[in-house]
């Protein structure tokens, strides 16, 4: 089982990934509120997918967040890290349809 602190280390290296990828990518129309909520853990954090990056990314839980991601530590490590491919976590996924489909595109 990850930590907390590894977890958040995930988010900010992903949240990078994508702030390096987000030009090369071109302009991708998803603005939302992501919740990250780990259930092993029983920790969470939120942040904003904005113009194909990840932002303000803070401690706690948003219930109101549009995208929400609720897996354990390790999977969500692995899906960070390219071990764990989207597609077998989609079922984890909280969003509607055509988000799913935009972060498909962004990860």
């Amino acid at each position: 089982m990850a930590t907390v602190e590894e977890c958040r280390q995930a988010l900010n290296d992903l949240a990078a990934r994508l702030a390096a990828n987000a030009e090369a990518q071109g302009k991708l129309d998803l603005d939302r509120t992501l919740a990250c909520r780990l259930t092993d853990l029983g920790a969470a954090f939120h942040g904003r997918i904005t113009a194909g990056r990840l932002i303000d990314i803070t401690d706690g839980d948003d219930p109101k967040a549009k995208i929400a991601l609720v897996i354990t530590s390790d999977d969500l490590i692995d899906l960070v890290n390219g071990r764990l491919e989207l597609t077998r976590v989609i079922s984890s996924i909280r969003a509607n349809p055509f988000d799913l489909l935009k972060l498909r595109k962004l990860l």
